[in-house]
């Protein structure tokens, strides 16, 4: 069989399930791969691999490789490796991300482009798949189109040692090579959204057009919904995808109650259990959104932070949840029985193991609460599955139109962009009985919920602030009731007894007797801090929530400044947005106390919601609009002083538009292009003094 080399980079486990897709689907197309995750190096060797290599590659936090690839990328970039160090590779590369980011998938491109400089050539195209949109609209189309790609190749490596004709030396670009020079452009450039159609990269998958005219496709007639189509849909000959293989045997054993712990569902690495020592409600009853700022006590565990440093919350999901889905598998009786899983022993998975997240001798209860992200959107193999599982004629039809090509758009709507889950569709058809393996075969990891730090150690020792909004859903479902985030609501109802009001009293900590505890883990470093030099200039951009970790800047910033009286120490700019200047303006007497001595230099201030005044200028409604207005300082501070800026909040509307605006701020004070700007700010990026902290 002709073999491939396969490594997938994932940090959620996307990149690995379709490297396990393409691994199942390269047996029926008379090929063999060799499957291993990216960081097991002790596996396979890059510098003498001579079969073709294919990789996977996610994207994670605003634009980093996964973690499991950082060794992987550190290695590549070392300088001393000569240009033709990957001369003899042939490759092909799947990158994932989501264009809600300015760095859309970078952690492919960051290798893509290494490779090349290395002198590895493509043999496929590269494929950029977009989760705001659909990953499977480029997943699914790459992996077709990957088997006839090989089998090219493989014929012509098969001439070439007939003939014996030597491999193309690396310097001559193939037919499907990028330039190591467009690729740097498109790393440097692209990622700032050119919309310059000359600028973009031939032979990178052109998914932005094609696939979202197809996502936005509207379905024209209202009679549609998750649970029924119509015509031309309902009449259509359908291509849907292969029945994913069974691969996990499961028992339910009775056993004597025992405790179980919560520390042995993550994956992360250390865990410390703290109690919540006080809640505060920073907005007013009546407020769009409901913010508050809780405080955990971490005096007795190793737990260290600083200032712009984010970390985990390890939460459950709702028990509301776990008991209607129990309800609907008939398990309710079965809750308390302990789960064995065991791998079928004629299963067609290769590799097939049972999931690390699924910890041994647990209940059914427990599994269902703590380990499987049962708020997931089912990606279209479960619906596959969940077909053979429904007795019911018209339910067997919908589920086939959802999960296949045709079907493409009543997905995206119904499924994807309703933030469908797997109750929510077992509600919708109720002939549909999947067995328990099945579940457990197809739900995620519950991940854990990062928030960023929001205080600093040196005022508050011991102690660790982190702000939220209660995040609430409409229900994706007539069947289903509205419900609020996984984690967020969680922490709602764990503090309601003890919740205060957002007062300029000083507010109690919680007995210890009485504080409920949760499970907090600390994640990988990142360059969201302070500069070094606290002399640099510093712009924080943060509507909302995105305001939390500039408050431990400027508490952190407060001590230093009380410590070295005789400092050098920069402007501090903040601009803050919200609804209303009474509803929901956080942190306002802090942050106008941290202006009145000096700590903070500018506090600039917009409400969007609030009527103007008729006697006034209108005011800034945003925080780009702010930005704009002293749109001379702010080219002052980042092109002439060195300054850093730092964006927090939401990657959807905001980050883009205060990149647009950076964008025009530097245009018009520079007296450049808006591409020349766009590269300055690529720039600025690559030193790390423009950095995001943001989140969709």
């Amino acid at each position: 069989m002709r073999r491939f080399l396969l490594l997938y980079a994932t940090q959620r486990g996307q990149a690995k399930a379709i490297a396990e897709e393409i691994s199942e689907q390269a047996v029926s197309h008379g090929f063999a791969a060799d499957l291993h995750c990216v960081s097991e190096s002790g596996k396979y060797d890059l510098k003498t691999e001579t079969a073709p290599l294919v990789m996977v590659v996610s994207t994670t936090g605003t634009g980093d490789p996964p973690d499991t690839a950082l060794k992987f990328v550190k290695e590549i970039n070392d300088k001393t490796l000569p240009t033709d160090f990957f001369a003899h590779l042939r490759y092909g590369l799947l990158g994932l991300g989501d264009s809600e980011y300015t760095y859309f998938c970078n952690g492919g491109k960051v290798i893509d482009k290494r490779l090349q400089e290395l002198g590895a050539q493509h043999f496929y195209d590269t494929g950029h798949a977009d989760d705001c949109v659909g990953l499977e609209l480029v997943v699914e189309p790459w992996i077709a189109g990957l088997w006839a790609a090989l089998t090219k190749l493989f014929k012509t490596l098969g001439e070439q040692e007939m003939s014996g004709v030597p491999p193309r030396p690396a310097d001559t670009p193939s037919d499907t090579a990028v330039g190591p020079e467009m690729l740097h452009v498109q790393s440097q450039v692209e990622l700032l959204r050119v919309e310059d159609a000359d600028k973009k990269d031939p032979d990178v998958w052109g998914q932005n057009e094609a696939n979202r005219s197809q996502t936005s496709a509207l379905i024209e007639d209202f009679g549609s919904s998750l649970a029924r189509s119509v015509p031309p849909l309902s009449q259509t000959s359908l291509s849907i995808p292969a029945l994913p293989p069974e691969y996990l045997e499961v028992h339910l054993q009775e056993s004597p109650g025992q405790e179980e712990s919560r520390a042995s569902v993550t994956l992360e690495d250390p865990v410390f259990q703290v109690p919540i020592s006080k809640a505060v409600q920073l907005t007013s009853n009546d407020a769009v959104k409901t913010t508050l700022l809780l405080e955990l006590d971490i005096s007795k565990t190793e737990f260290s932070h600083q200032p712009g440093d984010s970390f985990n919350v390890i939460c459950p999901n709702s028990d509301s949840e776990v008991a209607g889905l129990l309800h609907r598998l008939q398990l309710v009786d079965k809750r308390k029985h302990h789960v064995i899983l065991t791998v079928k022993t004629d299963t067609k998975k290769r590799g097939a193991a049972v999931p690390q997240h699924v910890p041994e001798g647990c209940s059914l209860q427990f599994i269902l609460t703590w380990c499987l992200e049962i708020r997931a959107v089912p990606k279209k193999a479960f619906l596959r599955a969940l077909v053979d599982c429904t007795s019911s004629a018209a339910e067997k039809r919908r589920l086939q139109e959802l999960c296949s090509k045709q079907g493409a758009a009543d997905y995206n709507s119904f499924v994807r962009d309703a933030s469908v889950c797997l109750l929510d569709l077992l509600l919708a058809f109720p002939s549909c009985h999947p067995p328990l393996s099945l579940l457990l075969e197809q739900l995620p990891r519950l991940q854990p919920r990062p928030y960023s730090c929001a205080s600093s150690s040196l005022l508050h020792p011991n102690k660790l602030h982190f702000v939220f909004n209660i995040l609430e859903y409409p229900s994706p479902t007539p069947e289903a009731a509205p419900r609020k985030g996984v984690c967020t609501g969680w922490l709602a109802t764990l503090v309601a007894p003890f919740l205060q009001p957002n007062t300029e009293a000083p507010h109690t900590d919680r007995p210890d007797a009485l504080a409920p505890e949760i499970l907090i883990s600390p994640r990988a470093t990142h360059s969201f801090r302070l500069p070094d030099d606290p002399s640099a200039p510093v712009i924080m951009v943060g509507p909302g929530t995105g305001v939390a970790p500039f408050i431990g800047f400027l508490q952190h910033r407060e001590k230093l400044q009380e410590q070295n009286p005789d400092g050098n120490f920069g402007a501090m700019w903040l601009f803050f947005g919200c609804r209303h200047k009474d509803r929901d303006y956080l942190f306002r007497e802090e942050l106008r106390r941290f202006l009145k001595i000096g700590v903070l230099t500018h506090l600039k201030v917009s409400f969007s919601r609030d009527a103007p005044p008729e006697e006034e200028e209108a005011p800034a409604k945003y925080v780009q609009d702010n930005l704009q207005r002293h749109s001379q300082q702010v080219a002052r501070t980042l092109l002439q002083e060195n300054g850093y800026i730092y964006v927090c909040g939401d990657a959807k509307n905001m980050a883009k538009d205060v990149n647009d605006a950076l964008v025009e701020i530097v245009s018009k004070e520079s007296g450049v292009s808006k591409l020349e700007a766009m590269k300055t700010l690529a720039a600025l990026k690559q030193e790390k003094r423009y950095l995001q902290d943001i989140w969709s």
